[in-house]
């Protein structure tokens, strides 16, 4: 076993630094035994093409002090004792609340949030130097009840060519439970409401091409057993496990980067803390060279503009935002006070 506390060595852009694990052996997923000190070289041995994924952005913390089983809590602030080489940037949040956020700019970073219990890593997708306009447009395929990931592909694959014919290249990565998450790097153009409309476009479009198997409905009542493209992951500071970042799972799985010709043949349990160092040495990062791809909103603009002439318009925000401008009630239809008949 290890012992109370130990240290790693961390390459970095200024060099080594030591830092330090207290209680290494700590069980953190319990099902599969991988410790804390096995969390702490995950990242380390996954640190270049982690940093260049979520790096350069505001994150958020989800801390578990007791494992993946016990209580957790996100951490938005910075936490005291924080390094000196960790940077911060000031975010406003939907309620125009205001304070710094963390900001990973090398590996040694991420050991030292590990040292604080974090497991998963929520990154904005914006860049600290511009926090207010997204540089990624993201897309969660989230599978209900009755359907996985196997449902997901499908959707993934059609997604792809929705997004092809607006312009955007797409790239895939496993949400590190059920689902699936589709990126496209697009310029830092739009504030985060236009980016959400963007993706609303998009989530329409799949949804009129596979209506059967993928639904944009809000409400968990209207969504049956279909892929729920959820669109509310675009709002701000709503956010989503970063590429690389593990995951709360019992298998200690990890949101893994995939290529389109892997997506099909794989499943969410092939990517764990302790198989995706072999397999990222062997394949290489997937999402190399994402950042060098931004492409245009201005195809998927012009389709929520066309949705929005035809009566399809805002869609509900999540329930602790503030009302936003257009948007319908909040409140679910079998809840909603029905015409009173003459």
């Amino acid at each position: 076993m290890a012992s109370e506390a130990t240290t790693l060595t961390v390459p970095g852009p200024e060099g080594d630094r030591e830092m330090r694990v207290s209680s290494p052996s700590r069980v953190i997923w319990p099902q599969v035994g991988v410790t804390k000190l096995e969390l702490a070289q995950y990242v380390v041995a996954v640190g270049e093409s982690f940093v260049r994924a979520i790096g350069d952005r505001p994150v958020a913390l989800q801390r578990y002090g007791a494992g993946v089983e016990g209580e957790m809590f996100f951490s938005k602030n910075p936490p005291k004792g924080k390094p000196e080489f960790v940077r911060e940037v000031p975010v406003t949040f939907p309620s125009a609340r205001s304070h710094p956020m963390l900001v990973i700019d090398e590996p040694a970073a991420l050991v030292w949030m590990v040292q604080m219990n974090t497991v998963v890593f929520h990154p904005w997708p914006s860049r600290a130097e511009d926090v207010d306009h997204p540089d990624q447009l993201r897309i969660d395929l989230d599978p209900q009840p009755g359907r996985g990931f196997d449902d997901a592909v499908p959707a993934a694959y059609e997604l792809r060519e929705v997004l092809r014919e607006a312009g955007l290249e797409a790239f895939p990565k496993t949400s590190g439970n059920r689902g699936i998450h589709v990126f496209a790097p697009i310029r830092p153009e739009h504030d985060y409401i236009e980016v959400r409309h963007a993706v609303i476009a998009a989530a329409r479009e799949l949804e009129r091409r596979m209506p059967d198997r993928v639904t944009t409905a809000w409400w968990k009542e209207e969504r049956g057993e279909r892929v729920f493209v959820d669109f509310n992951q675009a709002a701000r500071d709503r956010t989503i496990a970063g590429a690389y970042s593990p995951r709360a799972t019992a298998g200690a799985t990890v949101s893994m980067p995939l290529r389109w010709d892997e997506v099909g043949s794989v499943q969410p349990g092939d990517f764990t803390v302790r198989t995706v160092p072999g397999i990222l040495a062997d394949r290489g990062d997937a999402w190399a060279a994402m950042g060098d791809q931004a492409g245009s909103l201005d195809v998927l603009l012009q389709w929520w503009e066309r949705d929005v002439a035809s009566g399809h318009g805002e869609l509900p925000y999540p329930p602790d935002y503030p009302k936003m401008p257009g948007e319908p009630m909040r409140v679910q239809p079998s809840r909603a006070k029905k015409p009173v008949a003459d």
